[in-house]
């Protein structure tokens, strides 16, 4: 039986990599760049998988006595390989194409990635700031979590900016109680609650 380091290379380059292959593009384009990027990056996933993969084993026999031993390479989970791919995207390297339709490094003072690592042609947007003809409106005056470390968070949705407080004064519907037949009597409360938005 073929191993994953036979099977997945070829299995995924046979319709991942399809598109990248056929695509004609213009030598030291734009385009060429994007495709010779993909084809890297793809080639750096399929890596990852096996990287992260390992053997496993299980014993057969009577009473525990492991006189059989089955063994089988496991796939890694996704978020075991998301983990490790979002490490490597962290630390990817900026390249530019040459006219010769080959990537190089964008600042010859980096070191030259390994068929591990991740490769970008542009850096990505920054979306702490409004930038309309991206259709990114920005994080100032969003509202956010002050006690979340998660995306809502105002350490993170605000991109370091700090963030302003607001009492605000809310009512609501409580107490309510349902009368037979067919009508609901509430009271209105009234609460103070403190709002965080971006800076």
């Amino acid at each position: 039986m073929p191993s994953l380091q036979i099977m997945i290379p070829r299995f995924t380059e046979s319709f991942v990599d399809i598109r990248e292959r056929e695509r004609k593009v213009k030598r030291g384009s734009r385009e060429q760049g994007r495709q010779l990027m993909n084809r890297h990056n793809n080639e750096a996933g399929r890596r990852a998988v096996i990287k992260k993969s390992r053997v496993t084993c299980k014993c057969h026999g009577v009473s525990g006595s492991c006189s059989l031993v089955t063994c089988w390479e496991q796939l890694p989970t996704f978020r075991e390989v998301g983990d490790y791919l979002k490490e490597k995207y962290e630390g990817a390297t900026e390249v530019t194409v040459s006219r010769r339709g080959k990537l190089r490094l964008s600042d010859p003072r980096f070191v030259l990635p390994t068929a591990q690592d991740l490769l970008y042609l542009e850096e990505s947007p920054n979306y702490c700031v409004r930038n309309e003809s991206l259709g990114s409106l920005g994080t100032a005056g969003r509202e956010c979590n002050r006690t979340s470390a998660g995306m809502d968070g105002c350490a993170l949705l605000c991109c370091g900016r700090g963030y302003n407080t607001k009492k605000i004064t809310i009512k609501e519907r409580c107490g309510c109680k349902f009368h037979w037949c067919c009508r609901v009597e509430c009271n209105t409360c009234v609460k103070t609650v403190e709002v965080y938005t971006c800076k």
